[in-house]
């Protein structure tokens, strides 16, 4: 009984689909074919990525973390969290275990909202599309207002989540 409540999502997803295939055959063989781009992706992406966060406990020490992204960092660490999420290219996914890590190393909660605010919204690559075909003022306020939403959400998270012990644990 207890690996069937482990095992509760998967199973619901196989008899949703296996319904789908039975009414729908087209959009079964559709969601497939979107399952296994997915997964070829994530099997390109994620072992790098655990590379890295592997690399990254190895080689930059705690206090390190604490110093440049902790919650006594300023704008310091606003500004490397910034940075850290304007220039990677690639799927938000991957940012989501180096966030982890980097919490568990001491890095504030609004650094990492940041971080992960701006790898959403504020990469230079994506900028500089938007520039393209929206304009450089259209893309200036854009950047701007969401950069000052994205702090002010990591504030406001900052607040709330330190009222709960385990959440950066």
């Amino acid at each position: 009984m207890n690996i069937i409540k482990k095992l509760k999502a998967p199973l619901t997803m196989t008899f949703i689909y296996l319904g789908i295939a039975f009414w729908l055959p087209d959009t079964a063989g559709k969601s497939i074919s979107v399952v296994i781009d997915y997964a070829q992706e994530m099997i390109f992406i994620i072992p790098p990525v655990f590379i890295l966060m592997g690399l990254l406990e190895v080689w930059i020490p705690k206090d390190k973390i604490q110093q440049w992204l902790g919650s006594n960092s300023g704008l310091k660490g606003i500004l490397i969290s910034f940075f850290m999420g304007t220039l990677p290219t690639g799927p938000l996914y991957v940012a989501f275990p180096l966030t982890a890590s980097l919490l568990k190393k001491g890095a504030s909660i609004t650094n990492m909202v940041i971080f992960l605010g701006s790898w959403a919204a504020l990469k230079i690559p994506q900028l500089l599309v938007e520039m393209k075909f929206l304009g450089g003022l259209f893309t200036l306020l854009r950047f701007i207002l969401t950069l000052i939403v994205i702090i002010i959400i990591g504030l406001i998270m900052e607040l709330f989540l330190k009222r709960i012990p385990d959440v950066t644990e």
